[in-house]
């Protein structure tokens, strides 16, 4: 019952991805994605096309670089508003990596930056880096986006902050990585 080719992730079969409709591996990350993304649509009112799932990001530390995976990006008015990224297990150890993939994927400081492990999830504003809720159930929907949009302020992220973030990125999501997983990428 399962794929013996990545022996890190035991694949129960093919899912349909729910935003795209693309049959993908069914493992058990998988399905706390699925529902992440079902939350957003049916709960948080966003349209499927409003979001932007399973994003290559390319991160750089000096001369090092890598691919990272950025689970979801939430547009409002053309303007990424949250990012999600999901991982396993403790959610404060992938506050400070999260941040800083909401200060590199785009030219402007993403407002809200959402960690989750599929059970649980932090919310924190993107330019303070505080946690502003936490659950899943406080995910913010698309009425706290429309009601809030003038408080966000899209700051640009400047050159020094940019490389910082990057090497954050990096170091918290690459160095220690298992290299042999497939959902990283290291590239010369």
């Amino acid at each position: 019952m399962g794929d013996q080719s990545n022996p890190h992730h035991l694949v129960l079969g093919k899912l349909n991805d729910f935003l795209t409709g693309i049959v993908i591996p069914d493992t058990l990350d998988e399905r706390y994605r699925q529902k992440i993304a079902k939350k957003l649509v049916s709960g948080c009112g966003f349209k499927k096309n409003d979001i932007k799932n399973n994003i290559n990001l390319k991160v750089a530390a000096g001369n090092r670089k890598a691919a990272i995976k950025v689970d979801f990006l939430v547009k409002y008015r053309e303007k990424i508003i949250i990012i999600i990224k999901f991982a396993p297990g403790s959610l404060v150890t992938r506050r400070l990596s999260t941040l800083a993939l909401s200060r590199i994927i785009k030219p402007y400081q993403i407002p809200i930056v959402i960690i989750t492990n599929g059970e649980d999830a932090e919310i924190m504003d993107g330019s303070s880096g505080k946690v502003i809720a936490t659950g899943l159930e406080n995910l913010p929907g698309k009425e706290h986006i429309k009601e809030n949009m003038d408080s966000f302020l899209f700051n640009t992220i400047e050159k020094l902050k940019f490389d910082q973030a990057s090497r954050i990125a990096y170091a918290c999501e690459i160095d220690g990585a298992c290299p042999c997983d497939s959902d990283v990428c290291i590239i010369e």
